[in-house]
């Protein structure tokens, strides 16, 4: 397992949609970051994987317009993920879990700056790499888990 480190201090991070009618904001470090291959998560991303920062829901504050939410169920656990989105452009928000309540991801592509959450400051892992693309590589530095980690 790799070696992280969180910094004992608030932090403030920030993002929004592609178009900027809904932003989020947040003043904890997140629990963990994940790497989804799922085909729900490629398909949802249009890319290889979804990358995730997950925060306990409560610690995230949305503003301006309200995300929609598409409720997709699993069909392979039957259990619901309500997937987070903007209205107006479609950008993704995040998601919730009903396997894991009282969390809340957010994109990680959606963040203001970049290079604030890397695999040496928080615990990050692969989930899922059953279906991983072939021309994905996987990084040495990360748990890598061949369905979720709960399972």
């Amino acid at each position: 397992m790799t070696e992280f480190t969180k910094s004992k201090r608030m932090m403030h991070y920030s993002g929004q949609c592609v178009c900027g009618t809904i932003s989020f904001s947040t003043r904890t470090e997140p629990l963990r970051i994940t790497i989804c291959h799922c085909a729900w998560c490629q398909r949802r991303t249009g890319s290889a994987f979804g990358v995730e920062v997950v925060f306990n829901e409560n610690d995230i504050v949305f503003a301006g317009d309200t995300p929609q939410i598409y409720r997709h169920v699993s069909d392979e656990s039957a259990r619901w993920l309500d997937s987070r989105f903007c209205p107006k452009c479609g950008a993704n928000l995040g998601f919730t879990l009903e396997a894991v309540p009282g969390i809340q991801t957010l994109p990680a592509g959606a963040f203001d700056g970049s290079g604030q959450f890397t695999a040496k400051n928080y615990q990050t892992r692969h989930v899922y790499i059953r279906s991983r693309r072939d021309w994905a590589d996987l990084s040495s530095d990360v748990e890598v888990f061949e369905a979720h980690f709960r399972s």
